[in-house]
């Protein structure tokens, strides 16, 4: 994930010395322990400068006390069925570890539809599983392999996607703005499955846009990528919908214990019941809270330069005749190309 050097990550310890003390305490929150290595991330998404890496980072630390990010682990989305219907339309997951004991994060794309509860509590819920996978999954994973382990993989499953996807832009970019600009550098590598032909076609357009770093990061396999994905991680840490060719990221699989999109999967279980168990711990008499967590959503331009490059896309498929119908059925592999 790029090589930094420890003259820059000493300069920047030099700089983090002189922050406010809250601000201390919620990069403490981000470390877990492992401040050089955390500022290395920070470094390498600054291409090695040590003064925006250093912005970056105060930036991130300002957005976390602003907007309470430590406690947000103990303010579950209640009542459980508005959480259920979360989980549902927010198609995400973790299906295991890679041979290295790299966590596999899988996102069901294509189906997911963010359509049963407000921005804010998509925002919320995306939120949590960033902190829970930083502050319990991944110390975890270290501890297990006796070496730091602060970065995982992400296998996106693009079944089902389709022109109604063009309403969901505007929330995916918040997301994964606020995922650049406050967690970077925390994936390794993007496996992108199951490509319809859409995807195809907006990935030409994007592609371009996207920083070189990014570029690198992002494979497109074949079908549903197991033969490939294999090679990196066991089949049982393989996500369901690359378990055989056309299986789909299907949301409510017989086996809840497969399906790790599910609220019954054992991941979304320990994970709520963790953020339940926060809760009480803080408040431990008063009831727990309805209602969304408000986060402020960052800006980035070239965020939203690929916001809009992707929805002009989109709409040019949709004023095509007779092509949205059909665009999920058709395959890409991108070996050939």
């Amino acid at each position: 994930m790029g090589i930094v050097s420890q003259d820059a990550i000493n300069q920047f310890k030099a700089l983090m010395d002189q922050v406010d003390e809250p601000l201390k305490r919620t990069f403490q929150n981000i470390h877990q322990g492992y401040p050089s290595e955390n500022l290395a991330r920070f470094l390498r998404a600054r291409e090695g400068n040590v003064a925006k890496a250093h912005k970056m980072l105060v930036d991130c630390l300002r957005w976390r006390v602003q907007n309470e990010i430590d406690d947000i682990l103990a303010k579950p989305i209640v009542p459980t069925d508005l959480y259920r219907a979360v989980r549902d339309s927010q198609l995400i997951g973790l299906s295991g570890y890679t041979k290295e004991g790299l966590p596999v994060i899988a996102i069901g794309v294509g189906l997911s539809t963010y359509d049963k509860a407000s921005v804010h509590y998509y925002v919320q819920s995306h939120i949590q599983i960033n902190e829970y996978r930083d502050r319990v999954i991944f110390p975890s994973a270290t501890k297990k392999y006796g070496r730091y382990i602060g970065h995982g993989v992400k296998v996106l499953d693009m079944t089902g996607l389709k022109l109604s996807a063009l309403s969901q832009i505007k929330l995916l970019t918040i997301i994964s703005t606020i995922d650049d600009l406050n967690y970077p550098e925390k994936t390794v590598t993007y496996y992108i499955v199951n490509a319809p032909y859409v995807f195809s076609a907006c990935w030409k357009v994007i592609k371009p846009l996207l920083q070189e770093r990014t570029r690198k990061k992002i494979q497109v396999l074949p079908g549903c990528g197991q033969d490939d994905l294999l090679k990196i991680m066991d089949y049982s840490s393989l996500p369901h919908f690359c378990r055989r060719e056309g299986s789909g990221s299907s949301r409510h699989l017989e086996n809840a214990t497969v399906n790790c999109f599910s609220l019954d999967h054992a991941f979304h279980q320990q994970l709520y019941n963790y953020i339940k168990q926060q809760s009480l711990i803080r408040e431990p008499v008063k009831p727990i809270k309805q209602g969304s967590v408000h986060v402020d959503f960052p800006e980035s331009a070239e965020r939203t330069e690929i916001a809009k490059t992707l929805e002009s896309e989109l709409q040019k498929f949709g004023n095509q005749d007779g092509l949205s119908g059909s665009l999920e059925d058709l395959k890409i592999n991108d070996d050939k190309k």
